[in-house]
């Protein structure tokens, strides 16, 4: 029987630890940076110091993952900004709800 070759996967685990360029995020998530600032004034996501200059912008790996999900959402759906930000925020309380449920069982 012929073995098969090992794959090692490498990753990153994004917290609120890590930070990122606004250049970082866009090729990160495969978006255009004008995508994000969209995101940033529709409060989507919330650059670490907004009152800094575009350039000098940092997020954190919480708004990596709202991004790329923006993305999907834009990509896959069709759906719009205000869209968007409604959807994210109830998946959130979604995921918050079902952690409270299941420390209460």
């Amino acid at each position: 029987m012929a073995s098969t070759p090992k794959q090692t996967l490498t990753g990153l685990i994004l917290d609120d630890n890590c930070l990122f360029t606004l250049d970082e995020m866009s090729k990160a998530c495969a978006v255009r940076i004008e995508f994000i600032i969209e995101l940033v004034d529709e409060g989507i996501v919330e650059p670490m110091q907004r009152q800094r200059k575009q350039s000098q912008w940092s997020f954190t790996g919480r708004s990596m993952l709202r991004v790329r999900k923006a993305r999907r959402l834009q990509q896959d759906l069709g759906i719009n900004l205000a869209g968007i930000a409604l959807v994210l925020d109830m998946l959130e309380e979604n995921e918050r709800l079902r952690e409270r449920l299941s420390r209460l069982l």
